[in-house]
């Protein structure tokens, strides 16, 4: 490989990473030199009978149409919804769970709350992924600081092994009360059950999650167990297929927290990758947001199902209070709210006479109406279609459209049960599907203290640029910022991302600390797991950050609230700046600050980066005479009207588009209001001006 790379350097050809982003129906690849910033992209179809085929397959497509070497290859990022899949679909592993005597029902007593969606009355409790008769017990306690009340009694860990192993477990999760506090008891039992049942992977709460909260550590690492050996099974096979295509770059993941770690970490953590494809997205966006000048931005990603939206303020926003379907994942996450609404949304008339659009969904298979695979009921992309929004062609005439069976599907299942006619149906649909999707940037905009009118919208997925000028009318905001390839971006985000890893730990520290060794102490320790972790990672000097955050609150509240540690140090002057932080970031989302109460210093947390070469910007040749390659009849409010179609590859810097029109590509569809300015900027976004109301 190596003598690969430098014949290539010396032909005045830059080394090559290539992004790998797997779907439920397509899996995008994107291929980057990263000397010259120039890229290739390839999309085929997704294999579920075995994903690495896919991945595989799309990567010798790209490395073809580039021309270019498999040895060239020094970078393989990829992000998969391997280990959500397994969740959501309830099909992980048979797993075991060793706890504390006295804790065996942890899982299935979880929180006392109903979920908000459900009927008081008749909902039921899901089965959890480790069921009550694969939890086993062991005597042992420590005390809150982590002393050892009753020793862990080996004797119990062998006969619960012996249990595992008569059950068939494939996989085995310990969590002890208090280990977060001192993990020698589960580090003591995870090496006797090693022993007992080897082959079986064995994952312990203090190497997935060592902070406080029994049921959300114990759910953390039972998920963790859970999904283990699928995702180890797709790494080795992705391992496997990269040897055998001649290729021997590492193999990065996405994690959900915006960072990539090598392929074997995300195997003995795979429950590290649960939102791996929708943080992609909002890592491209970030990278799209800065290059052009727009650090604050809302991201719309829009598919055929559902909607993700997130906020950036020049960081991507984490949570710790994340959610996998129905389980809490209390993981640093980006903050990533979603929808059931998306291009293949069904919409319907309700009993009551309401139209409602979502969150059932078409899909791929049969899809709109319009795919003419069947499907029977519109979608938000039959109503857009029928507009004349969308052109009657997708994927570069890959996919044609049947605008007439849209129509009479709109007709019958909407227009005439509510009485009125095709286009006000069409426009109605489509108002909907807006409408839910401004409430959900409201979610994550109004309701975390920022006005939306402050960010620029950013639509990506095949869907969003299409949605997003009414999306932004209806909130107010008056730019909106379309990356030059909405389909891959989150291919694209994999090529932005540093390798990541955070580490925590719970101290219960109440401020202000009369005496700071203790806290320093704790910060030192994760401090230096950080800085070990990326040497173990060959990370350079040069190429590391390392970040603390904490967890603060009032005393006797029940929530924290995480903020950015103002440097690398303990000190008295330090620690007060950091709880000043705190008492404004309360005040921001609360609107009061209790600045005479105490403060509970609850858990430290800090992140090591290792900033991986991002390819070199590639920028596009200046506009030259362009100008509509076709024209479309879209109907308005007010009657039917032509309006231009631009190609977006037709479209140099500097190029000004004036609404109403559309601009096609490959990969998406943008839809200009009358009103917008588009202009195309020299990195290939289009910045899209919207009038004031």
């Amino acid at each position: 490989m190596a003598e690969q790379v430098g014949n290539a350097e010396r032909e005045g050809r830059g080394p090559l990473s290539v992004a790998v982003d797997a779907g439920g129906t397509f899996t995008d690849i994107v291929l980057v030199d990263r000397g010259s910033g120039r890229r290739w992209e390839a999309k085929v179809p997704s294999t579920p009978d075995d994903r690495s085929r896919a991945f595989a397959e799309g990567i010798a497509q790209v490395l073809a149409l580039a021309g270019r070497a498999p040895g060239e290859v020094t970078h393989v990022l990829h992000g998969t919804t391997v280990a959500t899949n397994a969740i959501l679909e309830q099909k992980g592993a048979r797993a075991g769970l060793l706890t504390t005597a006295g804790l065996r029902h942890v899982l299935e007593i979880g929180r006392h709350d109903i979920p908000r969606h459900e009927d008081l009355y008749a909902w039921v409790k899901r089965r959890r992924p480790i069921p009550p008769e694969h939890v086993m017990e062991a005597r042992e306690r420590l005390d809150a600081d982590g002393a050892v009340v009753t020793p862990l009694d080996e004797a119990d860990v062998r006969e619960a092994a012996a249990e595992f192993r008569r059950l068939g477990v494939q996989a085995v999760a310990v969590c002890f009360l208090h280990a977060y506090a001192n993990p020698e008891h589960e580090r003591r039992a995870g090496a006797i059950l090693a022993e007992e049942l080897p082959g079986v992977p064995v994952t312990l709460s203090t190497e997935v999650l060592p902070v406080f909260r029994e049921y959300e550590r114990s759910m953390a690492t039972a998920l963790n167990a859970y999904v283990m050996p699928a995702v180890s099974t797709y790494v080795r096979r992705i391992e496997d297929r990269l040897r055998e295509g001649g290729i021997a770059a590492p193999l990065l993941l996405m994690k959900s927290s915006g960072g990539v770690i090598r392929g074997q970490g995300a195997a003995k953590q795979p429950v590290q990758t649960a939102l791996s494809g929708p943080a992609g997205g909002v890592v491209g966006s970030r990278a799209v947001g800065l290059l052009s000048g727009h650090p604050k931005l809302i991201t719309l990603d829009v598919g055929g199902t559902s909607a993700d939206i997130s906020l950036i303020d020049g960081e991507p926003r984490l949570t710790t209070e994340g959610k996998v379907g129905d389980w809490p994942l209390t993981l640093p996450m980006i903050d990533i709210h979603t929808i059931g609404a998306g291009g293949g949304s069904i919409a319907r008339v309700s009993p009551e006479g309401a139209l409602l659009v979502g969150p059932a969904s078409a899909g791929a298979d049969p899809g709109p109406v319009a795919y003419g695979r069947g499907g029977e009921e519109p979608t938000l992309t039959d109503a857009n279609l029928v507009l004349g929004r969308l052109p009657p062609a997708l994927l570069g005439g890959a996919i044609r459209l049947d605008v007439y069976a849209a129509a009479r599907a709109i007709e019958n299942r909407v227009a005439r049960p509510l009485g009125i006619s095709l286009y006000d149906a069409a426009r109605g649909i489509v108002a909907v599907a807006d409408n839910a999707m401004a409430g959900a940037i409201r979610v994550v905009s109004v309701q975390r203290g920022h006005d939306p009118v402050e960010f620029a919208l950013l639509p990506f997925g095949g869907a969003g640029p299409l949605q997003a000028g009414a999306i932004a009318r209806l909130l107010g905001m008056r730019r909106i910022l379309v990356p030059g390839r909405p389909g891959v971006l989150s291919a694209e985000g994999l090529l932005a991302a540093p390798l990541r890893n955070e580490f925590a730990r719970t101290v219960m520290l109440r401020a202000p600390v009369a005496h700071p060794a203790p806290l320093a102490r704790a910060f030192a320790a994760l401090d230096t797991e950080a800085a070990t972790w990326l040497a173990g990672e060959s990370v350079s000097e040069a190429a590391r950050e390392i970040r603390w955050r904490a967890g603060m609150r009032y005393v006797h509240q029940g929530f924290e609230l995480f903020v950015d540690w103002p440097g690398r140090s303990a000190d008295p002057a330090t620690l007060a700046a950091a709880i000043e932080r705190f008492h404004d970031e309360h005040e921001r989302l609360y609107t009061f600050a209790q600045r005479d109460t105490a403060v509970e210093i609850v858990t430290l947390e800090v992140t090591a980066l290792g900033r991986l070469p991002g390819p070199a910007a590639e920028q596009i040749a200046p506009a030259g005479h362009f100008g509509p390659a076709d024209e479309a009849l879209v109907q308005f409010e007010d009657g039917a009207s032509s309006v231009p179609i631009w190609r977006r590859e037709d479209l140099g810097a500097g190029a000004v588009l004036r609404g109403p029109g559309i601009v096609v590509q490959m990969d998406a569809t943008t839809w200009l209001h009358p009103g917008d300015v588009a202009t195309t900027d020299a990195f290939g976004n289009l910045v899209v001006e919207v009038p004031a109301p």
